[in-house]
């Protein structure tokens, strides 16, 4: 099958750089919302048979004008929540940010053992993750969407997925209503396409100057980190990554 995992809009908690990973947590703001309404040209031509949201608001605001257009119900898993900030949960210091993204970039080096503070360890968050994935993979679509949240589309897919090289998911930013495409089953998936603009940039009219949304410099995991705290890497090789796969718009 192929996947959709879609990282959700603009929060007002992202504009505040909040580690914002409790439910029901932050609404969209106004960007937020437009970056929803893009997904609709953007991916309702890509087939899409389901649409799955995790147990936080801002993922089922940011996928419904997309269930609206192609006439689909929404799935609910909490295994598609954000990776819990535990005790850090809603703070925005540095060294809680620094904190956050040490413990999942430990997590992307296969130390899954490691606990976020107050928080999960790697191998609670994976199994989680993977046991709501296999559902959507299990319910006999060809092509479905789950919006997610950033942190963790990005570890797990940089550790479930072939064909991403090492030390990209760190890397490569994953802003709001970007995402990942893959293609395959649970235990087998590809890389198809690492979007690190949001899908239906094009439609967005130029509305790129808020915070937590400049193409290109949202370099953090997850829902929050002020994009100057937490930039991982500065030698991105840009061509590191498969190209974004166009839509039929395009």
């Amino acid at each position: 099958m192929r996947l959709y995992l879609i990282r959700h809009g603009q929060t007002h908690s992202n504009v505040g750089a909040l580690l914002d990973t409790a439910v029901p947590g932050a609404e969209l703001t106004a960007l937020g919302r437009l970056q929803a309404q893009a997904l609709v040209p953007t991916l309702g031509a890509a087939g899409i048979e389901a649409v799955h949201v995790s147990t936080l608001r801002r993922t089922h605001a940011t996928a419904a004008p997309l269930v609206s257009a192609l006439g689909l119900g929404h799935e609910v898993h909490d295994g598609l929540r954000e990776i819990s900030a535990g005790s850090m949960e809603m703070l925005n210091d540095e060294a809680s940010i620094l904190r956050y993204l040490e413990v999942a970039g430990a997590w992307l080096d296969g130390e899954l053992n490691v606990r976020m503070p107050g928080g999960e360890t790697g191998a609670e968050v994976f199994e989680r993750f993977d046991a709501a994935i296999d559902r959507i993979a299990n319910a006999g679509n060809e092509t479905a969407a789950a919006v997610s949240h950033g942190a963790i589309i990005r570890v797990w897919a940089g550790v479930r997925g072939a064909g991403i090289p090492d030390g990209m998911a760190a890397r490569r930013p994953l802003p709001n209503t970007g995402g990942v495409v893959l293609e395959g089953e649970p235990g087998s998936w590809r890389l198809v396409s690492w979007h690190d603009e949001p899908f239906g940039v094009a439609h967005l009219n130029g509305a790129v100057t808020d915070p937590g949304y400049v193409v290109g410099a949202e370099s953090t995991f997850g829902d929050g980190a002020a994009p100057a705290l937490v930039e991982l890497a500065t030698d991105v090789d840009e061509d590191d990554s498969p190209a974004a796969e166009p839509f039929p718009e395009d």
